[in-house]
């Protein structure tokens, strides 16, 4: 598959999960929390198909789109592994859906950085939180949920917090 083919792939899958976790948390309080900001598409499209959810987003350097920038309050800026529990104080247990793009190239890395992301998230996430991810996040309990139809298998990951 041609890198070009697999980027289409991995667009579709995030657009697909997006898609399926806003329906899931429709109705139900909470923020929203996008790690990894990146050119800005996800958060752009999480605005899009959540107007007036409250998303919080995590970048170490903003270099997006000028249009897909947060709100100079809802953006926390620096290294993940010190903001996220900067965050967790100001925010509290109140995300019902995170999700994270924040794939290196470097698989070992990311599965290091995923794992100390993991056990950072538990004092955001409200009951029945939804993550969404394109790497593992070995959060304890977390129950693998099913893809979208035409997402294949370990392209993203889904799952629900107890």
């Amino acid at each position: 598959m041609s890198r070009l083919d697999s980027a289409i792939r991995r667009l579709e899958a995030q657009r697909a999960c997006l898609d399926m976790a806003a329906e899931m948390i429709a109705g139900t309080d909470g923020l929203v929390l996008e790690l990894g900001l990146g050119n800005g598409r996800t958060f752009d499209h999480l605005r899009e198909i959540m107007p007036g959810r409250e998303i919080y987003v995590f970048e170490r350097k903003v270099a997006a789109h000028p249009d897909c920038v947060p709100e100079a309050d809802r953006l926390f800026e620096g290294d993940i592994l010190e903001t996220l529990p900067a965050a967790a104080q100001r925010l509290g247990r109140r995300a019902v859906l995170v999700h994270s793009d924040i794939g290196t190239g470097d698989s070992t890395r990311n599965a290091s950085l995923a794992q100390q992301i993991a056990s950072l998230l538990p004092p955001l996430l409200a009951p029945g939180a939804l993550l969404l991810s394109d790497q593992i996040l070995p959060v304890p309990g977390a129950e693998r949920l099913p893809l979208p139809e035409g997402v294949a298998g370990g392209r993203y990951q889904a799952v629900r917090i107890p």
